[in-house]
């Protein structure tokens, strides 16, 4: 069962953007030993992307977590250089 949800954003800057972005959420209890997924919903938007564009992103990113202590970050990598906020939606357990 899930310890803890929410949302997100991760920024990839003004044009011309960039390949990465990141995000570190506080979240206490969270060890090194907690599973953390993260995921981009079609019907999220920001005040830089439409929910038209969230629908897209899988296409041109993907999404990683790495856990730490009472935080984990999400990672956002494409081969393309993006620009601006994504919303992402997160789940953790321990």
């Amino acid at each position: 069962m899930a310890t803890g949800t929410g949302t997100a954003e991760v920024d990839f800057g003004a044009f011309p953007g960039s390949n990465e972005a990141s995000v570190t959420v506080a979240a206490t209890g969270v060890t090194a030993a907690t599973h953390v997924e993260a995921w981009v919903m079609g019907s999220d938007s920001t005040t830089d992307h439409t929910a038209a564009d969230h629908k897209y992103f899988p296409l041109f990113a993907a999404l990683t977590t790495a856990p730490g202590t009472d935080s984990f970050t999400v990672y956002a990598r494409s081969a393309q250089k993006l620009q601006g906020k994504w919303a992402v939606h997160y789940v953790w357990a321990n």
